[in-house]
């Protein structure tokens, strides 16, 4: 998988795309079932299936506050690649581009490379004051030449599967439940300095309390007091994957 600091460095050489807009904070069932439906579209229009996320969550800048994440940025890229995504933007997010328009935005990738389309859920949008809706995008395809597929959204027994409800189910010690949703244990990944794992950016902890989780893929026990999370018998500064349960 290419990763591509930014949409400024877009090059024709990564063309033609077909691309999906979003942070993808947790790779939850929710996000795997949009990335199956990228890549299906994306090989029939024989184009590169392409991620643009950010660098962090844009609440910090649309509201002051980001969520505590679920997944650090190297598990993240690590997940879409092997969801078959071939390109990922990671895009600096930052006043400037909260207050950059829809078709600014997408007028800066077709500078750069081939744009065959978007994919979106119906409630999705991106630029400023979300004006980049289904409808909107559409209506400039239809000028410009590129698709906008529309997927029905995802839901897991009638409800919809959220970023912020797996936080809330972590944080509440509901690791099974969380796992239900994410498809797959809840796994954080930092580096080990002092004897506690470290992270790169604020993570999802689960309360205090001793938990069976594998370390690297070994099954052992791991200790969380005050959201730290303690190690030991393992080398300072080495990069460490927990995965709970």
């Amino acid at each position: 998988m290419e990763v591509v600091q930014g949409i400024e460095r877009l090059a024709p050489g990564l063309g033609p795309v077909f691309v999906v807009v979003g942070v993808f904070d947790g790779l939850h069932l929710g996000h795997a079932y949009l990335l199956r439906h990228l890549v299906t579209e994306s090989v029939q229009r024989d184009a590169a299936p392409t991620v643009i996320t950010f660098d962090h969550h844009p609440d910090e800048v649309l509201v002051g506050n980001a969520p505590s994440l679920l997944i650090d940025p190297a598990e993240r890229l690590e997940r879409l690649a092997a969801a078959g995504v071939a390109v990922t933007v990671v895009q600096h997010f930052d006043e400037d581009l909260r207050r950059t328009t829809y078709d600014t935005f997408v007028g800066r990738i077709r500078e750069r490379v081939e744009l065959r389309g978007f994919l979106m859920t119906p409630d999705a949008a991106f630029g400023f004051e979300r004006q980049g809706t289904p409808e909107a995008l559409a209506t400039m395809g239809e000028r410009d030449g590129f698709d906008v597929v529309v997927v029905p959204p995802f839901d897991l027994g009638g409800r919809p599967v959220r970023s912020s409800e797996i936080r809330d189910r972590i944080r509440a010690g509901d690791l099974d439940g969380a796992a239900e949703l994410l498809g797959r244990p809840v796994t954080l990944s930092g580096t080990v300095a002092d004897g506690l794992v470290v992270f790169e950016l604020p993570m999802a902890v689960p309360p205090d309390g001793r938990y069976p989780a594998a370390i690297d893929g070994s099954p052992g026990l791991v200790d969380v007091a005050d959201g730290r999370i303690g190690l030991i018998d393992r080398p300072e500064g080495g990069r460490v994957t927990i995965a709970f349960g």
